[in-house]
């Protein structure tokens, strides 16, 4: 079996750990091994998941304890966050990650604290819905809000974002339209009414939605930024009908300069992913939440896409969010996958030895650092 282990991973798509106190008891740790947001999972299904059990054996034998949450989170208390992270990072060889703080809990990170925390660079994703309710929020017209966002997308690069992140295939879906300056400003009006009452609002108005990400894609362009797309499955508002990758054909036509980053492998669409890898010069494929929540699975996913991508537009991140383990679990189950597929492949003659390593090589480093021109 070929051994990955030397070659670190660049993981270009995650997101802060919350506060250690936010999962420290066995209830709150368990809850983020599942994308549900029902609390029946959380409690009585979670334990039976593939991936959280394997979590708990393979932390148990990290940390020399018994295999069960309790001792788990007792013997990772004998640590500092610092120092824990540092272990797991360490272990499992992440070298950089691209963190999207867009998800806004009050117990999550910022990215002084994550630059704190993690024992490698960290660099800021720019998340469009988030900043976009912001300026909702802050500014009393549409032609302020939409000037704000604006100028705050168009100092991106400068401000250190090595990338641009649209989650609208959760709020509106992936058919974005044309933008409609008109249909954007009257959803603005509704959002901003809701925002003045209750002093929070969530952009889910599809005019407006469409029309911020056009706006961005334009800036993304002129400063030679990815756009990276959530698609396929994720949180329990993910409507999957809206969230197929083959949706964002027209964008991907009309956008033939912008790197488009579709997240996820688009699962369960990994193969119409593919399809859009293969002939599209401009779209890039990744492997992160499937991976790990895919488990035994993982293999067979990754053969398909690798018999069809070129090797250079498909990128590894672990999507890791709330604490370190998830980072740690996605990194072991990733390295496994691949190594599973790419030895394969060697061993029945589709590749030499050498080939092999520089796809794992392309896939868990090379290609992240081209694409987000991180020297």
């Amino acid at each position: 079996m070929l051994n990955f282990d030397q070659i670190p991973i660049l993981d270009h798509h995650a997101h802060p750990f919350l506060r250690r106190a936010a999962t420290d008891d066995p209830a709150r740790f368990q809850r983020w091994f599942t994308e549900s947001t029902d609390p029946m999972i959380h409690q009585r299904y979670v334990p039976s998941l593939l991936v959280f059990r394997t979590a708990i054996r393979w932390l148990a034998e990290f940390l020399a304890c018994d295999p069960t949450v309790e001792a788990i989170l007792a013997a990772r208390a004998q640590f500092s966050e610092a120092e824990y992270t540092a272990r797991l990072f360490t272990d499992v060889n992440i070298g950089m990650v691209l963190c999207d703080y867009g998800y806004g809990s009050a117990d999550a990170y910022d990215h002084a604290g994550m630059q704190a925390l993690l024992p490698c660079p960290v660099h800021p994703i720019l998340r469009l819905e988030r900043l976009a309710e912001e300026m909702i929020i802050a500014e009393p017209t549409f032609e302020r809000m939409i000037e704000a966002f604006h100028a705050h997308i168009a100092a991106a690069r400068d401000q250190g974002v090595v990338a641009l992140k649209s989650i609208i295939a959760y709020r509106t879906g992936l058919q974005i339209e044309a933008p409609d300056r008109d249909a954007a400003r009257e959803d603005f009006a509704q959002l901003k009414e809701i925002a003045e009452q209750t002093g929070r609002v969530r952009l889910a108005r599809k005019g407006l939605c469409d029309y911020i990400v056009h706006l961005a894609l334009v800036e993304a362009e002129r400063q030679a930024l990815p756009i990276q797309f959530h698609t396929g499955f994720g949180d329990s508002d993910a409507d999957l009908r809206y969230a197929n990758p083959l949706h964002l054909r027209n964008v991907i036509e009309a956008h033939p300069a912008v790197q488009l980053v579709l997240l996820h492998a688009g699962w369960p669409f990994f193969r119409e992913l593919t399809h859009l890898t293969a002939i599209y010069p401009n779209v890039w494929m990744d492997l992160s939440l499937a991976v790990p929540f895919a488990t035994v699975g993982i293999p067979a996913m990754i053969r398909e896409i690798l018999g069809m991508a070129p090797f250079h537009k498909v990128l590894f991140a672990t999507d890791a969010f709330t604490m370190p383990e998830i980072y740690w679990i996605a990194a072991r189950w990733g390295r496994w996958g691949l190594s599973q597929v790419l030895t394969e492949l060697m061993e029945q003659g589709f590749l030499t030895e050498e080939e092999a390593m520089q796809a794992a090589r392309d896939i868990f480093w090379d290609n992240a650092q081209r694409l987000y021109q991180l020297g």
